[in-house]
């Protein structure tokens, strides 16, 4: 399924997949700084990469929370980033309209975790033919995905992959199950783990998400040791200043060094 993803590299090369980029589009030099650095690092690790971030911020704790620069604006600067880059791109959606609107700038449609039962939105998402990826809710235990992967491929869409980012433990706590990703896995599809969102400290009295950064090298070492096909890793310059989830962002000039790490555990498994 991977392989069918428009400008996807370094397939031959037997590694982890990357999907990687700032949380959201916040401008046109943010997003080609953040993907000309990271595919400098994928290539030179050999990493299938995809640049990621969201057009649009939805679900938002609070009413003045940065929600985007514009629909078609950020839009565009995907586009762009997939053009000037040669890499492909993904972004999430939040409404069925919004599938075919996204489906003309990106390669990977990205259902949000709230969303991953809606059935309209996976059925307009399979439709447009792109390749959709999935994330697993927080409130979900990892055998329910299966309904929402069919839900893809009953829609005559077999470009499915689900995306692990932790369940909710109590109110303002997170905990990745690893025996989730074998268990997706004999679904039949790639099963990605998002190494930042499942740091998040959700809930919080301020309305503003925390996370624990910190520990974002010891979940993506656990993915790759059990065998994950990917990781998601949302990754900005400088995470205090990012206008969307910076608390449980990496820092990007942290990413080469982790990814070298994990490229040796992944080397060690095969």
């Amino acid at each position: 399924m991977i392989n069918n993803i428009p400008q996807i590299q370094h397939l031959s090369a037997n590694n982890f997949f990357l999907i990687a980029g700032p949380c959201a589009v916040e401008s046109e030099s943010l997003c080609m700084e953040v993907a000309e650095k990271v595919k400098a690092i994928t290539d030179k690790l050999q990493i299938p990469y995809i640049f990621k971030g969201s057009y649009r911020k939805a679900n938002r704790s609070r009413l003045d929370s940065f929600t985007g620069i514009g629909d078609e604006k950020a839009l565009k600067i995907l586009a762009k980033v997939r053009s000037e880059m040669g890499v492909p791109v993904t972004t999430d959606i939040h409404s069925d309209a919004e599938a075919a609107m996204a489906a003309e700038y990106v390669d990977v449609l990205q259902i949000p975790a709230f969303l991953c039962r809606q059935t309209s939105l996976l059925v307009a998402a399979a439709k447009t033919g792109k390749v959709v990826s999935i994330k697993k809710g927080q409130f979900l235990s990892p055998e329910a995905m299966q309904f929402a992967i069919d839900k893809v491929r009953q829609s005559g869409n077999d470009q499915v992959f689900a995306i692990e980012r932790g369940t909710t433990f109590g109110f303002q706590d997170m905990i990745v199950d690893y025996r989730g990703i074998p268990t997706m896995q004999n679904m039949g599809v790639p099963v990605v783990l998002d190494c930042t969102h499942s740091l998040q400290k959700p809930n919080q009295s301020s309305g503003v998400t925390g996370g624990v950064p910190q520990l974002i090298e010891t979940i993506a070492k656990a993915g790759i040791a059990v065998g994950t096909d990917g990781l998601f890793i949302e990754t900005h310059p400088d995470p205090s200043v990012a206008k969307s989830d910076g608390a449980n962002m990496l820092s990007l000039y942290k990413l080469e060094n982790l990814l070298t790490r994990l490229v040796k555990i992944r080397q060690a498994i095969l």
